[in-house]
């Protein structure tokens, strides 16, 4: 399990990660000596107090990653998808067969126009609709 974590990939994530919050911790220190000089402000102070935040967020997401990392090793968590929403296999013949059924929206993406409403009904909303319709045949043309 935690051979995964010593791969050059991980290797390097782990680098990146020491060093941003090293950063963030180092940062945090100039902020409050900024702050305590004479030219200094409560900008810097706040300055101060937000970079260890961002430490304590890397090091968060540090750690989630790891987590996410060992969970899709075991097996808990589905593999990535493509473009077209199948999973990426590396070889396809050890790829598994599912049993589950799949995943379907159930609403789609974009809702259905609303009805168009007549001069009767609404005249304010009838004359902003032919304002926006008048928009976007200039802006069809353009294009």
């Amino acid at each position: 399990m935690l051979r995964s974590l010593l791969t050059p990939r991980w290797l390097l994530l782990h680098a990146l990660f020491i060093v941003a919050t090293i950063a963030t911790g180092f940062l945090a220190v100039w902020q409050w000596d900024r702050a305590h000089d004479a030219g200094g402000s409560f900008q810097n102070l706040g300055y101060a107090l937000q970079w260890p935040l961002f430490g304590a967020f890397t090091i968060f997401l540090w750690i989630k990653l790891i987590r996410m990392d060992r969970a899709q090793q075991r097996g808990e968590l589905e593999p990535d998808v493509n473009a077209e929403g199948e999973p990426e296999a590396e070889d396809e013949s050890s790829a598994e067969v599912s049993e589950e059924p799949e995943k379907r929206r159930t609403r789609p993406l974009v809702p259905p126009p609303a009805p168009p409403v007549d001069n009767e009904e609404d005249p304010v909303l009838a004359e902003y609709n032919q304002y926006l319709a008048g928009l976007n045949e200039s802006d069809q043309r353009t294009s």
